[in-house]
């Protein structure tokens, strides 16, 4: 084999190798920071982290809030925002818990934001697609932090029977399967 010929084959599969990188990662930025979902997004749900150590406040611009569709998937354009405190801890770290037995939340630490746009799950392998959701963490203030997008896309994957929503049950019109018990009542 010819230097050259070796040349050519080393630099088209250089090349083959960025390029599947390269569409294999979603813009860092293509999620932005909706600076007045407080006011403007509904907040539907505030839950103890299964964590065992945050508080999460979640809120639902109108999009999510008309809830799924008839194929069981909220449409695109949904946005869905995680306040996340951390829970309170006494002197020996353990979680505060109060007499409803819930946690205390201390100060606002981040704000996790997903949302969903036609085409955006075209990108991902399918341990990381999530239908066409993706992700992005933000400070308290909504600066973007630089941080792996790539667990919140992994643990959100599997949850392909909610549309990869973790509070998707508390949205409107979001049924319970058959199978499950409504703790909510018939």
């Amino acid at each position: 084999m010819s230097k050259t010929y070796s040349a050519i084959v080393a630099a088209t599969a250089s090349l083959a190798v960025g390029a599947t990188l390269a569409f294999a990662q979603a813009p860092d930025d293509r999620v932005g920071f909706p600076a007045d979902y407080a006011t403007t997004f509904t907040n539907y749900v505030s839950v103890d982290r299964q964590n065992g150590t945050q508080v999460m406040r979640i809120f639902a611009n109108d999009i999510a809030m008309q809830g799924p569709g008839p194929d069981g998937r909220l449409a695109d354009g949904a946005i869905i925002v995680g306040e996340i405190y951390p829970a309170l801890v006494d002197g020996e770290d353990n979680v505060v818990i109060t007499d409803l037995g819930r946690f205390i939340r201390g100060d606002l630490a981040a704000i996790a934001v997903m949302e969903k746009q036609a085409g955006w799950g075209d990108v991902f392998t399918d341990e990381l697609r999530n239908d066409d959701w993706d992700f992005a963490i933000f400070s308290s203030t909504g600066e973007r932090r630089d941080a792996d997008l790539d667990a919140c896309r992994a643990c959100h994957a599997p949850l392909g029977d909610k549309d990869h929503v973790f509070s998707f049950r508390h949205l409107p019109g979001a049924a319970f399967p058959a199978e499950a018990e409504n703790p909510m009542g018939p």
